[in-house]
């Protein structure tokens, strides 16, 4: 079964298998100890901060390891903000961010602090000037991932952290998605990571600090890891991590190329074999193994289930795919469409001919969940009598309200409105989306006594 969703966990790496059964053996003892099996531990412990170290770019005392991405992310954020609390209690971080930076944003501006999002344009990468209009006299701290977990977009982290350090400001960069292919641009001042993004065991994060970076770890601390990961460490796991880490650098360049390939030949393929589909994130500055598009009128759990069903695994950034129902903040962000969302994440090893039983499979599948939700097959009848329409969708769910929206809008004279009442959140991002994909335009969004109104002109 292929498996298409490395993005979110990539198999475990045959070298990261080895050295986790050899660590089994080795390393079970508590490497703070001084006898031989503590011995024996601690010099697989700094055998691993060594090579993840270089990995990263950094000095092996600059690094620690943690039990996540997350709690990486969380402790440095925390941390940094503690630090320089004398500087100020402000946070900068990019729209597009990971949901452990923003969870860390939302904690602390429950604390008292502030944070401010940089917004992005529609390829998902922010502008690195606008990234540093954000940063004001009292801000302690700057968020800006290497690449996007959702669309693959590198961001321009070189230039931001030139900017950030003429502000004085450090730079966390979150390496989750990027790490296993290349080092990040140099100029940062603190790093995350995971390393089952890559092909390590879940359950382990690093977390790089330069030294000079003002750093206060927050909570009840330990000896262990300089104190910023309190905890016996899972030290097979960390071995393991920094094994596979080093193994898929040795392979990335062959092997981005080799993806890159396969993903270009989904990027230009998709759009011609599946009508009204959006690829969205940047073609060129992207990750190499990564490509998400979103199709119109299509329910995004039920694409996901008929793809399981022929053996496919992916994922998506849907509101239908949600428990919130809310659309991706991601895709909310860039302004694009997200219903119907799929997003393919290749790992290493992926074979050219699931890439092409993947593509031979999708445009039957988008059709039979389109023709399930009765979604329009040909174009827009032509004019008829009514000057303007509005369409009850009320109470029903992405993708319904913009399917019924194509239903009707060729049912009005050029020129004329169709207003659609919506209460679902995604209706304000794919309702836009989709006059963009369709030429129409868009009016606006008006109050209403449920949900909102959603005013939508007809131009051809």
């Amino acid at each position: 079964m292929p498996y298409f969703d490395a993005a979110s966990a990539a198999p475990l790496h045959p070298v990261a298998r080895q050295a986790l059964l050899a660590a089994l053996d080795e390393g079970w003892a508590d490497p703070a100890r001084l006898y031989q099996e503590g011995r024996r531990a601690r010099l697989l412990l700094d055998a691993a901060r060594e090579a993840a170290a270089e990995a990263v770019g950094c000095r092996p005392d600059e690094l620690v390891f943690t039990s996540s991405g997350t709690s990486a992310v969380h402790a440095g954020i925390a941390g940094a903000l503690a630090g320089r609390r004398r500087v100020g209690r402000h946070l900068v971080l990019s729209a597009v961010e990971h949901s452990s930076v923003l969870h860390a944003a939302a904690a602390h501006e429950a604390a008292g602090g502030t944070s401010t999002e940089a917004p992005v344009e529609r390829t998902g990468a922010v502008d690195p000037e606008v990234f540093a209009g954000a940063l004001r006299a009292d801000t302690a701290l700057a968020c800006l991932q290497s690449a996007n977990h959702e669309v693959g977009t590198e961001q321009p982290v070189a230039d931001a952290a030139a900017r950030c350090a003429a502000a004085g400001v450090p730079l966390l960069v979150d390496a989750a998605q990027s790490l296993g292919w290349g080092p990040v641009p140099d100029g940062w001042s603190l790093l995350a990571a995971s390393a089952h993004k890559w092909g390590g065991p879940a359950g382990v994060g690093l977390l790089a600090v330069r030294k000079g970076v003002r750093f206060s770890p927050q909570g009840p601390t330990g000896e262990r890891e300089s104190g910023r990961a309190p905890g016996f460490e899972n030290l097979p796991a960390i071995v393991a991590a920094a094994a596979s880490l080093r193994a898929v650098r040795a392979e990335a360049a062959g092997e981005a190329a080799r993806l890159r390939a396969l993903v270009d030949r989904i990027r230009t393929t998709v759009g011609r074999v599946v009508p009204d589909v959006e690829v969205v994130g940047d073609p060129e500055r992207r990750l190499p193994h990564l490509v998400t598009f979103s199709c119109l009128y299509v329910d995004g759990e039920a694409l996901l289930h008929e793809l399981d069903r022929r053996e496919f695994s992916v994922s998506s950034g849907s509101s239908c795919t949600s428990s919130t129902l809310t659309p991706s903040h991601v895709l909310k962000a860039m302004g694009v469409l997200s219903e119907g969302n799929v997003r393919v994440s290749l790992p290493a090893g992926t074979r050219e001919a699931d890439v092409d039983r993947f593509l031979d499979v999708l445009p039957g599948v988008v059709a039979g969940v389109r023709e399930r939700l009765g979604a329009p097959v040909a174009a827009a009848p032509s004019p008829g009598p009514a000057a303007s329409l509005v369409v009850d969708a009320l109470g029903r769910r992405c993708p319904i309200p913009v399917i019924e929206l194509a239903k009707v809008i060729g049912e009005v004279p050029v020129g004329s409105t169709v207003t659609v009442l919506s209460d679902d959140e995604a209706a304000r991002l794919d309702i836009p989306a989709w006059c963009e994909m369709r030429e129409q335009e868009y009016v606006g969004e008006e109050p209403a006594d449920r949900g909102a109104a959603y005013v939508v002109r007809r131009l051809s």
